[in-house]
């Protein structure tokens, strides 16, 4: 079962395509994992993420800054070639000027029947941010009524957020099971099964998730022995990079990225009306920096998945030109030291290379090995 996130993860287009066939439904692209996806399951549209292909590339340049961070840009870019060419729609949440540029580019060149720009609060920590958002929200609703030509109501709230907390659930029983000194998935199918679940109808991917969970409870990776890591920082699905990290005799047990837990490790918890109880969820969600001031709360979780994960070490990835991500380095590396977990620091572009990482993580992990034998 755990082969299929892989599939899935690479035949994307294609799976999204035969849904729109199979069920003439609609398909919305967005570029943010703050877009409220319980909204669009009520509307019966499936939502996918829209994330790069790590190719080099020249189409970007016209219509985005080249200073802008590579992931945005390569996003931008599999719109201008026609790879997303089946999407009825796209949207983003407010995240940060760079994402934002890449979906005002593409909503400007690339048509589609159907585009929203979702005002989410930058400052969640508010106490008027839940309300303001659940505003926002009705107005949301209110649109994709008029596309869909579908009423949505409460109960089909409530089927919504029913399909993403149990989505959010089985992924995150999957995570608990990394826990183990023998981990018995890998980072890498750990990605595969997060980013998949960003592509695939809800459904389909919770009741392979759970045979997964089944299946994990008598497997091994045989890397019992591995250090253990985790991986923070921006946006993260290079399979090059996971795979060259696990093949030095180390193990991703844990992460922060939103291809990650920052995507699914909050539910909502649904007492009450259910609009409001979406904003909440959104609010109070595990922020990524863009949104986690005056207070850092990101910190404490970080902290907390070092500890009951076992981590020896992170590795704090940023892409290229990212400022949130950048401001926010120092203050994790801070944290993360004075907690006895040692730090790598890589800068990442639309490629990896592989080979000059490759020399940083051993050195990394011939570090942390010689400190445990002291």
């Amino acid at each position: 079962m755990i082969e299929m996130y892989k599939e899935w993860y690479e035949a994307r287009h294609e799976y999204a395509k035969e849904w729109k066939e199979k069920t003439g439904g609609k398909v919305l692209g967005y570029f943010c994992t703050y877009v409220p996806e319980e909204i669009l399951y009520a509307a019966g549209v499936l939502p996918v993420r829209i994330l790069g292909s790590h190719e080099p590339q020249n189409v970007s340049e016209p219509h985005i800054f080249a200073m802008f961070c590579p992931f945005c840009r390569d996003c931008l870019a599999q719109g201008l070639q026609g790879r997303y060419g089946y999407l009825d729609g796209i949207m983003i949440a407010q995240s940060c000027l760079h994402v934002r540029q890449a979906y005002t580019s593409w909503d400007l060149h690339i048509p589609t029947e159907f585009s929203y720009y979702l005002s989410m609060p930058h400052h969640v920590q508010s106490p008027h941010a839940a309300e303001f958002l659940r505003g926002e929200y009705k107005t949301f609703i209110s649109k994709v009524e008029n596309w869909t030509g579908k009423k949505i109501t409460d109960d089909d709230l409530k089927r919504g957020i029913d399909i993403m907390n149990r989505s959010r659930t089985l992924m995150k029983s999957v995570y608990e099971t990394r826990k183990k000194s023998d981990v018995p998935i890998t980072g890498l199918d750990a990605m595969y099964m997060v980013v998949a679940s960003q592509m695939i109808e809800k459904s389909e991917h919770a009741r392979a998730t759970e045979g997964v969970i089944k299946e994990l409870a008598g497997r091994s990776t045989g890397k019992e022995n591995a250090t253990r890591l985790m991986l923070l920082g921006s946006e993260n699905d290079d399979v090059e990079f996971i795979e060259m990290v696990e093949s030095l005799n180390a193990v991703i047990v844990q992460d922060d990225h939103c291809t990650g837990t920052r995507y699914f490790w909050d539910v909502v918890e649904s007492n009450g009306d259910p609009l409001t109880a979406i904003a909440r969820r959104y609010v109070k969600r595990l922020p990524c920096p863009t949104k986690d001031w005056p207070d850092r709360r990101r910190m404490e979780r970080i902290l907390q998945f070092a500890k009951e994960w076992n981590v020896a070490g992170a590795i704090v990835i940023q892409q290229k030109f990212c400022d949130p991500h950048e401001i926010d380095i120092p203050a994790i590396r801070k944290a993360l030291e004075a907690a006895g977990v040692k730090v790598l620091f890589l800068e990442f572009d639309v490629t990896v290379p592989v080979g000059q990482f490759r020399i940083r993580v051993e050195a990394f992990l011939e570090m942390l090995s010689e400190e445990d034998l002291f």
